[in-house]
């Protein structure tokens, strides 16, 4: 799922702005673009990266400085709203930057830019806000306005990664927004660490953890070949607990899962609550390993129950990608296995430079197909 061409075509010269958040990441998808364009790089530099200062006032206010043209430049602003290990030093105590900081670290350089680039877009694997995505009642709704802002801002393009609700693009109906799913990357990674995994109907199952997951879990079962179960979470909605209504009971529906292998997606682990719930489920029908896969890993509540777990033998492995920040304590540990996505959003960039649609990408259902038959997974 590479693209080696070198075509001279492009919409404009390419650069990267990586904010401090995605630093990492950055650096490694430009290196991915070298490799792809051969050393092709626009004004003799050696790097697509455009070096950037976000600087921090002792008071929390802030500033981007862009130290180098992007006159005529195709721009690709990469930030990741998730990423908490980020730090400044505000009234004397060290600060970790949430999400609305790193959005308005977005705006602040697409104010830099000030309209000098052809082309800026933004890729933000993590949507800002994507979780008050509609409104119920008397209450905000930041993920649109935040998209409304960008648009305003002059922001031609959106990328991000398995949004909560992708209808949330209608906020901005004229902007280009792309929601990519990294399916074939986390199904690439599942087989390679799983060698002796049996995809196969009779003995393994794909597991929705709720129902606004089951979109996500009947294409992994339809590319994988495998039946699909379902778990409703009955909530006790004359409550809440930490903004949200406490699940109550978690209600099957599926096959009989006694002895099969089960792989659990989902978009996102936040506590991890949902996912423990439903593990102790599985075990109680006597299933045999039980994998999760989630586009993003938060942890938001640490990780040694899912550690406790794992020793326990109750959890086989939970994979995920970086696309948000994964804490190096979990990046190491042995029940996790991180996805990379440098190689595969350098493609999207490389693609989109050179006005070439993103397609052979984003329809992976073919590619995942063949990736198991090259590796002996052919569906049965």
């Amino acid at each position: 799922m590479s693209d080696n061409s070198s075509n001279t075509m492009t919409y404009g010269p390419l650069g990267i702005i990586a904010l401090q958040s995605c630093k990492g990441l950055g650096s490694r998808i430009d290196s991915s673009l070298k490799e792809m364009r051969e050393g092709n790089l626009c004004n003799n530099h050696s790097t697509f990266l455009i070096s950037t200062e976000e600087v921090r006032f002792s008071n929390g206010e802030g500033k981007v400085r862009i130290e180098e043209t992007v006159r005529g430049k195709d721009v690709y602003i990469l930030c990741d709203v998730g990423n908490y290990s980020c730090t400044y030093e505000m009234f004397g105590f060290t600060n970790h930057m949430g999400p609305d900081e790193h959005f308005q670290d977005i705006k602040r350089v697409v104010s830099a830019i000030g309209g000098k680039a052809r082309r800026v877009s933004v890729i933000m694997p993590l949507m800002y806000a994507g979780r008050q995505h509609r409104r119920k009642g008397r209450e905000s709704l930041d993920c649109a306005m935040a998209l409304q802002e960008l648009e305003s801002l002059g922001v031609r393009d959106i990328f991000t990664f398995d949004v909560h609700d992708p209808n949330v693009q209608n906020a901005v109906p004229l902007m280009s927004f792309q929601n990519i799913y990294p399916t074939y990357e986390i199904v690439k990674s599942f087989i390679k660490n799983e060698p002796g995994i049996s995809i196969d109907k009779s003995k393994m199952i794909t597991i929705s953890p709720d129902t606004g997951a089951m979109d996500r879990a009947i294409y992994y079962s339809s590319v994988l070949g495998l039946d699909i179960g379902l778990f409703y979470k009955r909530r006790d909605y004359s409550e809440i607990v930490k903004g949200k209504n406490p699940i109550v009971q978690h209600e099957y529906m599926g096959r009989d899962i006694e002895g099969m292998d089960v792989l659990v997606v989902d978009d996102m682990i936040a506590s991890g609550e949902s996912i423990f719930d439903i593990v102790v489920e599985l075990n109680k029908r006597k299933a045999g390993k039980i994998y999760v896969a989630a586009t993003f890993a938060m942890f938001t509540e640490g990780i040694k129950k899912f550690e406790d777990f794992y020793k326990a033998g109750l959890i086989s492995r939970v994979y995920s990608t970086n696309l948000t920040h994964i804490p190096p304590q979990v990046r190491e540990a042995e029940w996790f296995r991180e996805v990379d996505m440098a190689g595969f959003i350098a493609n999207v960039i490389n693609y989109v430079n050179n006005d070439k649609s993103l397609a052979p990408l984003t329809q992976t259902t073919k590619s995942i197909k063949q990736l198991m038959n090259e590796m002996g997974k052919g569906i049965v």
